[in-house]
């Protein structure tokens, strides 16, 4: 066992919903041996009220929740991540800043719960959809063993992760 503290980034474009949710249910699921932060390419620069509620619903203090663009985080004094992970599309195509360290990376796209049409029931159903996609991602990564697995099958489960179907993620929430 390792006592080290991963840090993790998990990337999208506007930073008011995905990521955000990501950053808060790694800095829970993590348990201390993961600090998680968040960041947008064109970050909107305010977090989408749906996620600030949901958080809230699930017992998350919020304070930390903020809209940043991902350049807070190329710049001298910036965390060194151990992994970067994008959970839109978007951002999964954009050219990303360099970051420090050499980040392990990977795709995690989840459909942009912002994006929806439709009622007010609808639209909280996709921000809850996305939490427990993003929840069953991240808790199968913390129970990975990081301190004993080789950076090339560590690549691999972290690229499975991303590909899993919507049907095994129901299975490991």
């Amino acid at each position: 066992m390792t006592d080290k503290i991963y840090n993790v980034l998990f990337l999208c474009t506007g930073n008011s919903a995905r990521s955000i949710l990501a950053e808060a249910i790694m800095n829970r699921v993590g348990n201390g041996r993961f600090k998680a932060y968040s960041a947008g390419s064109q970050a909107k620069g305010e977090v989408h009220p749906y996620t600030l509620d949901l958080l809230r619903r699930t017992n998350f203090d919020t304070g930390f929740a903020r809209s940043k663009n991902w350049d807070e985080f190329a710049e001298p004094g910036a965390p060194e991540f151990d992994f970067v992970f994008t959970v839109c599309d978007n951002a999964a195509n954009e050219a990303c800043p360099v970051w420090p360290g050499q980040p392990m990376t990977a795709h995690w796209g989840v459909p942009d719960p912002a994006s929806v049409e439709g009622s007010e029931a609808e639209k909280r159903l996709a921000f809850s959809e996305a939490y427990r996609m993003l929840n069953a991602r991240i808790s199968i990564f913390t129970n990975l063993p990081l301190a004993s697995i080789d950076r090339l099958a560590l690549q691999k489960r972290l690229d499975e992760i991303g590909q899993t179907p919507d049907t095994e993620i129901d299975g490991a929430a």
